[in-house]
């Protein structure tokens, strides 16, 4: 017996055959059923009543049971139809086969061809309401998984974002189109602290009116932020009570998330609805997840910023710096100086953050701290190679050294760089250890700067060759040979003079100061040897330095 009511509609003008049909054979099977006599009472029950299974008479005063068939149709009124067909009537019942009916109980009707007949029918209803309830399931899902997508693409746009780009107001306006995208709102604006003021500022915002957008870099106070800087909690509200802050001239549903760095709020980040549409837990969630990348991109920002000033004034002391040797020493130890303190600092918060002081790190947010600790090691290198500038190129602690060894552990050194240049690295050392009087610690600075530019001008697929070979006048000779841009006859004698670029076009492309190939020549000479450079424009360079044998 059904759980719910299934609904029946009878339409049979003989009340005996109704009567057997409605009362006798289905009357205590638990059904709901509604008798009409006529085909035209049959359509007006069936739109109101909804039954699941129609069973009717082919014979109908007016309208037959054929035309009832075809009327319900008309209606968009899908459901299975029984007829009631005395005998003679097979020309007829085809026809309503042909026309859509499900079955037929033929004359004299019996009760149990009434109750198997409508149990076969109902079968089908329940196939197709079954199929109907699954395929609205579907439609729901696919539309659910659509929207996760489209979230998860957002928020791996914006993480991008956080990656790669470095302008900090081009930043914070991809971070508000995410937030306003991921949580289908219609306003979006970045408020960021004042650490000065404590005020929060308008530093991004989208689809604010121009009478609002005025207001960039400028304190903002809608009334409501406030309270989530106050609670440091996410804070939703919608519909009336919005009525009582200033910005329900913008809409009626706001949802504000704090933009957090340990525990300090530096930001708030506001999205907006015209509509007095709630945002959900899951809206809540998607834009704290934008609000991570805030954090980051803040941090960011900051770190980028002071790496900038700091690279611009090292550029502009490098500069001023061509005039006197002394000057050039005097600088480069003030800013080396200058560099050490906020290094630290900074490689300190990169650690911190790494560290997982914010929070366990997303896939997205590892390759946020990337550019940082990249611009980082950059300028360690800087500092490295000034403090080494200051150093004296003489040896200090003379040893009888394999410089096979030597070479070999500096290409190992620079191996794993080569490949991640697309450049290929090769050694053609002797095959008898060949030892010369060094301070190892200086050598391994002059194989590491000529690999390390050879490298650097070299293009992806080009070449890069460490070559070790006996003189006839028993001194070592390395040689290492580019594939890259070359250098020009005017510029070679100029080449080991410290601070010395080929152009400013280099500079930027290649990036360096100058030093290290100075660098080469003071602790190659110092160790009486020799070093001199082939090269041709655009068919690459090619170095070699002598070491003198062991006494």
């Amino acid at each position: 017996m059904p759980s719910n009511k299934e609904r029946i509609l009878v339409v049979e003008s003989d009340p005996v055959v109704s009567d057997l049909v409605a009362r006798q054979a289905l009357g205590n099977q638990g059904f709901d059923i509604k008798v009409v006599s006529e085909a035209r009472a049959a359509i007006k029950q069936a739109k109101a009543f909804s039954p699941d299974v129609v069973i009717a008479s082919l014979e109908l005063p007016g309208l037959s049971g054929k035309d009832l068939i075809v009327a319900l149709s008309s209606q968009n009124i899908h459901v299975p139809v029984i007829m009631i067909a005395s005998k003679g009537q097979e020309k007829d019942i085809i026809q309503a086969f042909r026309l859509g009916a499900s079955d037929y109980i033929g004359s004299p009707v019996r009760e149990a061809e009434v109750v198997s007949a409508v149990e076969r029918a109902l079968k089908t209803t329940r196939a197709r309401g079954e199929r109907e309830r699954l395929s609205r399931q579907v439609q729901r899902t696919n539309k659910e998984l659509e929207r996760r997508v489209d979230e998860l693409t957002t928020i791996f746009a914006v993480g991008k974002a956080v990656t790669s780009i470095t302008d900090q107001k081009e930043l914070f306006d991809r971070v508000i189109e995410g937030a306003v995208k991921i949580t289908q709102a219609d306003y979006g604006w970045l408020l960021i602290k004042d650490e000065g003021t404590n005020e929060f500022i308008l530093r991004a915002q989208l689809n604010l009116p121009k009478s609002l957008a005025v207001s960039m870099d400028e304190p903002w106070d809608d009334g409501i932020s406030i309270l989530v800087a106050r609670s440091g909690e996410p804070f939703s509200i919608h519909g009336e009570p919005i009525d009582q802050f200033m910005i329900s001239s913008l809409g009626k549903s706001a949802l504000i998330t704090p933009v957090k760095l340990k525990r300090r709020i530096i930001a708030l980040l506001v999205v907006m609805r015209k509509s007095a549409r709630e945002f959900n837990a899951s809206d809540q969630t998607m834009l704290e997840a934008v609000s991570d990348y805030a954090a980051i991109s803040l941090v960011n920002s900051r770190l980028f910023k002071a790496l900038d000033e700091r690279a611009a004034k090292l550029q502009i002391a490098v500069e001023k710096s061509r005039d006197t040797e002394k000057m050039k020493d005097e600088i480069v130890q003030n800013v080396s100086h200058e560099l050490r303190t906020p290094l630290v600092a900074a490689k300190g918060y990169v650690d911190m953050i790494v560290g997982g002081e914010m929070g366990e790190l997303s896939q997205e947010q590892r390759e946020a701290l990337d550019v940082t600790q990249q611009k980082l090691e950059k300028m360690v290198e800087v500092v490295e190679a000034m403090n080494t500038m200051h150093e004296s190129a003489s040896p200090k602690d003379l040893t009888t050294q394999d410089l096979n060894k030597l070479a070999g552990q500096a290409v190992g050194r620079f191996s794993s760089h080569a490949q991640q240049a697309g450049v290929k690295l090769i050694t053609n050392l002797p095959s008898d250890a060949l030892f010369v009087q060094c301070d190892a610690p200086q050598i391994d600075l002059v194989f590491d700067s000529l690999l390390s530019n050879a490298l650097k001008f070299s293009p992806g697929g080009g070449v890069v060759t460490l070559r070790i070979l006996r003189t006839q006048e028993d001194h070592a000779q390395v040689t290492v040979a580019d594939q890259g841009i070359g250098i020009s006859k005017k510029n070679l004698k100029k080449i080991f003079s410290r601070f010395f670029q080929i152009d400013g076009s280099t500079t930027r492309n290649y990036g360096g100061l100058g030093i290290g190939l100075a660098l080469v020549k003071e602790i190659v000479e110092g160790h009486g040897g020799k070093v001199w450079v082939e090269s041709k424009l655009d068919q690459g360079s090619t170095f070699h330095f002598t070491l003198l044998p062991p006494e």
